[in-house]
């Protein structure tokens, strides 16, 4: 089996669960935050849709730098329709990215840097894994959070949930 048979059905999966927690989210709440220095819960989306679509940049680039390249973050995205709409291209895209890529480019290596500076170099394949899928599920968690805080039914990620 490929690498990416393999990961696919997990990426599928992870943005799936991904994409049933942005569905909760109550359209009057994306400005509600649970603290001034937390992230607004309409731009803690947005930055899950980014990360949708940052599993394409994987794999199609070969570094990125998130200190001068700011025209890869999305705008804050301003609905709710809005932000499924979005996520649902960087998925579909990423999909097709993930489906397409042999096994030896999985393995090139991969690196982030900071204005210039590198913070990592990584075979794809362990970016795709870290900051893409872990950093997904982490900030996944932080919205269920957030939906729990306002009351909303938490959806069953790895299975039911308490609200299921």
């Amino acid at each position: 089996m490929s690498i990416s048979a393999s990961l696919l059905p997990e990426f599928e999966r992870e943005m799936a669960g991904t994409r049933l927690t942005i569905e909760r989210i109550p359209e009057d709440k994306l400005t509600w935050r649970p603290h001034p220095r937390s992230v607004a819960m309409g731009r803690l989306a947005t930055h899950l849709v980014e990360l949708a679509g940052f599993a394409q940049r994987v794999i199609s680039d070969r570094s990125f730098d998130i200190g001068m390249d700011n025209s890869s973050r999305a705008r804050e995205l301003q609905s709710r329709v809005e932000i499924l709409g979005q996520f649902d291209r960087n998925f579909a895209e990423a999909k097709v990215a993930i489906a397409a890529t042999p096994d030896r480019e999985w393995m090139t290596p991969w690196t982030l840097t900071a204005d210039g500076k590198i913070v990592f170099t990584l075979p794809r394949l362990a970016v795709m894994r870290n900051s893409v899928l872990n950093h997904t599920i982490h900030h996944r968690g932080q919205l269920t959070l957030y939906l729990r805080l306002n009351d909303v039914a938490v959806p069953g990620l790895y299975g039911p949930s308490a609200d299921e």
